[in-house]
């Protein structure tokens, strides 16, 4: 009788705990629930968000708080909190900026829209190369570095202590022993496990080098679902390199089942380099705290060039710390543009509603939309759910392009005959929501002629999917492009 008694006492206390858990999670649902309603961008994502979180509550709450948020709210009151003394300078080198801002660019009518959005303007001045891959946009970055007579910001999602990595400590080190500043940014989750030895090499050659820290803050210790995507490297403030690719050796091809990596990066000199170095000086801040006080802000036209001549370019920082969707409202202001045609070339495609509407409407123009995706894929998910977005808009009549030789990269966009967009976004919700990127715009009749003889040579390595047609697949293709699909807004 008494054992009897003791095993009552323990399974009491067992049933009761567990009754708290769940109680617990239940209330932790509604509440998020609330928060979701209030927060969430969209309808569908506030609806999806709200019945997960009352009917899955265990799982769906730890979700929601690692993956719920569209906002960085941290790095939005790192700005307040930094604004007065970031005004000041900021206010002083706009000042310099005013003979180079272009108020109505060629090619862009739109461009009122894209102003008030951006709050950074097309720039005259500046010359801009194409950079084809790996090797070449590693020796023209390896240059400039070597250029450098005052200090190199170097910023890279993807920092690898490889073989690539190695070949840029050196010249940084090289360039900090003779009196440059150097100062390195990475994100820490697409730059995982970097050798501490590594870094502490960095530092004691006098370099600063830090993550971006997106989970810094009490309040953002749980969002890992932000990342820090750019790729900024400026030297002098005279010249930015931004694009598509991070420091590594698959870059290079070395990576045998991505092989050959298909990438393109920008390499601008001029004054809109400054606006690079702007985006740059804005995260260092959220990651260190403190203001780089020694860069130089006074533009300068591109080598060799005289006023009125060069390239009207434009650099756009996107992101979640932004008041608007800029990347999403960016690229659907870009595409409405079109008269002539669209061409697309991303890894990633899996356009929001915004986006895919404006393609769709553009199809309705006549516009020539193609898009060129790599058949090889390092996301398994991404992939699959891109077929459902292609084969929606080839029913339309988009022509659709399976890259085959190697894994292609570039993040890179041909609109019309005179602008050209290159930098770190991809045709994905992550990107134009919960990403921080950077974007050159190049208002240009014979650089957008460079990238369509690009964009030419990538269409012969690639395989025009005929009137594709996902209705036409397997079911079990169906099934992984629907359910992948679904996990759209946070692949």
């Amino acid at each position: 009788m008494r054992d009897s008694s003791r095993n009552l006492a323990r399974k009491v206390p067992r049933t009761l705990m567990i009754s708290l858990f769940f109680l617990f999670f239940q209330l932790a649902g509604l509440v998020s629930s609330i928060h979701a309603v209030l927060n969430t961008r969209t309808a569908q994502g506030a609806i999806a968000w709200v019945v997960s979180l009352n009917t899955l509550p265990v799982l769906s709450v730890p979700a929601y708080w690692v993956f719920g948020r569209s906002k960085f709210v941290g790095y939005v009151n790192a700005m307040k909190d930094s604004s007065l003394s970031m005004a000041v300078d900021k206010e002083k080198a706009y000042a310099f900026f005013d003979p180079y801002v272009i108020h109505e660019p060629e090619n862009f009518p739109e461009y009122r829209a894209i102003r008030a959005l951006s709050n950074s303007p097309f720039m005259r001045g500046n010359r801009v190369e194409l950079l084809v891959d790996g090797q070449s946009t590693y020796d023209s970055i390896e240059a400039g570095i070597r250029r450098a007579q005052h200090y190199i910001l170097f910023q890279f999602y993807i920092l690898r202590a490889d073989e690539s990595g190695n070949r840029f400590k050196r010249l940084l080190m090289e360039k900090a022993a003779r009196g440059v500043q150097v100062h390195i940014l990475y994100d820490e989750l697409g730059s995982g496990n970097l050798p501490e030895a590594w870094l502490e090499e960095f530092r004691v050659a006098g370099i600063t080098i830090i993550p971006f820290n997106t989970t810094q803050g009490s309040w953002n210790r749980f969002q890992i679902n932000f990342r820090n995507h750019r790729k900024i490297v400026v030297v002098d403030g005279r010249e930015t390199w931004v694009g598509g690719l991070n420091i590594g050796d698959e870059y290079l091809g070395k990576d045998p089942e991505l092989s050959p990596w298909r990438d393109t990066h920008l390499h601008i000199q001029g004054p809109v380099s400054l606006v690079a170095q702007s985006i740059f000086w804005s995260d260092w801040y959220w990651a260190d705290k403190k203001l780089l006080q020694h860069l130089n802000w006074k533009p300068e036209l591109a080598p060799g060039l005289k006023p009125g001549e060069g390239m009207d370019v434009l650099i756009l920082g996107s992101g979640p710390a932004d008041e608007l969707e800029t990347a999403s409202l960016f690229f659907t202001t870009s595409l409405n543009v079109a008269r002539k045609r669209i061409w697309i070339a991303t890894p990633y495609f899996i356009p929001d509603e915004a986006t895919t509407v404006a393609l769709e409407l553009a199809l309705l123009r006549g516009v020539d939309v193609r898009i060129i995706t790599p058949r090889t894929n390092d996301n398994w998910f991404v992939r699959h759910a891109a077929n459902v977005y292609l084969s929606n808009l080839a029913g339309m009549g988009a022509k659709i392009y399976y890259y085959e030789k190697g894994f292609m990269h570039q993040k890179t966009t041909l609109i019309d005959d005179g602008i050209s967009l290159i930098g770190t976004v991809n045709f994905d919700n992550r990107s134009f929501r919960l990403n921080f990127e950077v974007t050159g715009a190049i208002a240009d009749a014979d650089f957008a002629a460079q990238v369509e003889k690009m964009l030419l040579r990538d269409l012969e390595n690639s395989t025009e999917l005929s009137e594709y047609d996902l209705a036409d697949e397997s079911l079990w293709e169906r099934l992984k492009a629907r359910g992948s699909a679904l996990l759209s807004p946070v692949l």
